[in-house]
């Protein structure tokens, strides 16, 4: 049965905008739309909506249609505020009031302000496999494309005021002249302009109160006018044609700038207000020192990436409703979270049973649309086409990185092959996964998490550095461990028998399992506590723990 037929929350919206937009299905194409002004940080929350239109967009391509996904920089916005994470404020400060595309950029990377952001953030969405068309709104307005559209909002100038006006309290309802659009000063670019009248054409009066310029722009050759946000929205919405776009919920709440926008496009200009949905915050949990310390809490997609792999990002999406607020960690939640997603995996891929067929269906439409590659039409590679995982948690991964000294390489090379180890088409998976652990123990994981294996030699002088002392017993019985148990190490195919053998030393020494176990660790990794003691143990190579623990 095709896992399609479920009701994820992507598949659902894509059969209403079907629905609603194209009742006999005849439509050719489909647009999808997502934008953001890029006035600082592009950060995970922002995100949200654009892995949001981008698992519609894969629904609706599943299904059989043609889909256009434009993203829209909303660069010919105001630089109304210098962000506190951005450096060179003092410079900063001289922009406000400019149109962002016209900040030039602290970093000197990129042409502009805008520009960097956008850069940071076009560079990160193929990596999670986002390819939408990139729409610069600075651009399109200096090039006029949307003269017709603000002159039709000029001629509709009182019935735009109403519209706005009709889902405002008496305080707050616009009070004396009012006109719909605002203009960047052709002499000095600050947006500190008046409208002094308009001719009924295409002559625009305005001066600036900033340097006093003043003159008639023509709207079909003048760059700085510009149409208000709620008219600006839907004005666009008709001019690409735009069939489904979703939005924050502040955008989404009663009276809010979505309600507006759709009688604006309606009563305006003659277009139906696309299909939609609200999406929820994200919060952040156990964020690393390093990003707090520079952006308190704002955490962009190429940070999440560092901890979660791309699979394992889509995943925390397309796993979770739009409308759901949910939490991001870098703790050890993190953990769980590949758990989860593992799970998932083997449900998908039937390692593992699910109770029924529905939820065999949910968890693997889950998992396809979590991964990164799709068929060449752009539609979701279905899973007999896909690279068979291999499996190994992110916990054991972790422990197997610290065991190689951080170095990712020699951390699969220990794996070794089939018919044990991974294929080399399961490489790079593993070694996305592997950096990110190593990444996660570096700088997330809790202390106790972290460790570091004692070089041979190191044990008895790192010991009475580290004021660490063995009774006489607790060596015997390592002494014990390392000539019964650690010499033939390579024998033992599981974790169990290891186990038991261990056990069965600390019953030979006449310690307690507890006692032994701690002073394995102290010799190996100067903690008292660790990884579980026989998966790490036979994760070390022999050689290594038998030199470590020779000087006993």
């Amino acid at each position: 049965m095709d896992s399609r037929t479920t009701a994820h929350w992507a598949d659902e919206t894509a059969e209403k905008i079907i629905h609603d937009k194209s009742p006999d299905g005849e439509k050719e194409l489909y647009t999808c739309a997502s934008g953001i002004t890029p006035s600082g940080t592009v950060h995970i929350g922002n995100f949200r909506e654009i892995i949001s239109v981008d698992l519609v967009v894969r629904a609706l391509r599943d299904m059989g249609k043609k889909v256009r996904f434009i993203y829209s920089w909303d660069d010919y916005d105001v630089f109304r505020k210098v962000p506190k994470n951005m450096p060179k404020q003092d410079e900063l400060q001289k922009y406000l009031r400019f149109p962002i595309t016209m900040v030039p950029d602290p970093w000197e990377r990129d042409a502009s302000y805008a520009r960097h952001h956008e850069v940071d953030v076009e560079s990160a969405l193929p990596i999670v496999g986002i390819y939408p068309e990139f729409l610069y709104q600075a651009e399109r307005y200096r090039s006029s494309r949307y003269a017709q559209g603000i002159r039709r909002a000029l001629e509709h100038r009182d019935a735009l005021k109403n519209i706005l006006d009709k889902f405002r309290d008496e305080e707050h309802k616009i009070q004396g002249e009012w006109w719909p659009v605002s203009v960047f000063c052709g002499a000095c670019n600050k947006d500190e302009t008046e409208i002094d009248g308009w001719d009924g054409e295409w002559g625009l009066q305005y001066h600036c109160t900033a340097c006093g310029h003043a003159e008639t722009a023509d709207i079909r050759s003048t760059p700085g006018v510009k149409l208000g946000w709620r008219i600006d929205w839907p004005m666009r919405w008709e001019y690409e044609k735009v069939d489904f776009e979703p939005a924050g919920k502040e955008h989404h709440s009663s009276g809010g700038s979505f309600d507006t926008a759709r009688h604006v496009c309606m009563d305006v200009y003659n277009w139906e207000a696309p299909v939609t949905f609200r999406y929820d915050f994200i919060g952040l949990k156990g964020t690393p020192g390093k990003m707090a310390s520079s952006k308190g809490n704002v955490v962009d997609l190429p940070e999440v990436l560092r901890v979660y792999t791309p699979e394992l990002a889509r995943y925390l999406f397309a796993g979770t409703r739009p409308n759901t607020e949910f939490t991001i960690s870098f703790d050890l939640d993190v953990i769980k979270i590949y758990e989860d997603y593992d799970k998932t995996e083997r449900i998908a891929w039937k390692l593992e049973p699910a109770k029924d067929e529905a939820t065999y269906r949910w968890e693997r439409r889950i998992y396809e649309l979590s991964q990164v590659t799709t068929a060449p039409d752009g539609t979701t590679l279905p899973l007999e086409k896909m690279t068979p995982p291999f499996q190994i948690t992110f916990r054991h991964l972790c422990s197997l990185v610290q065991i190689a000294d951080g170095d990712v390489e020699k951390t699969l090379a220990a794996l070794g092959g089939p018919p044990h180890g991974p294929t080399p088409e399961q490489i790079p998976a593993l070694r996305a996964r592997a950096l990110c652990a190593r990444y996660w123990v570096e700088n997330c994981a809790p202390d106790e998490f972290r460790f570091r294996l004692r070089a041979a030699g190191e044990q008895a002088a790192g010991m009475a550095a580290d004021k660490v002392a063995l009774f006489a017993e607790e060596a015997a019985a390592l002494r014990l461990l390392r000539d019964e148990v650690i010499s033939r190490i390579e024998t033992f195919t599981e974790d169990k028998p290891c186990a038991e053998a261990i056990y069965g030393i600390a019953q030979k020494a006449g310690i307690e399992p507890k006692a032994l176990f701690r002073a394995a660790y102290q010799a190996l990794i100067g903690k008292d506590q660790g990884p579980r003691l026989a998966s790490f143990l036979r994760s070390i190579d022999k050689q290594r723990l038998l030199d470590i623990l020779g000087s006993i």
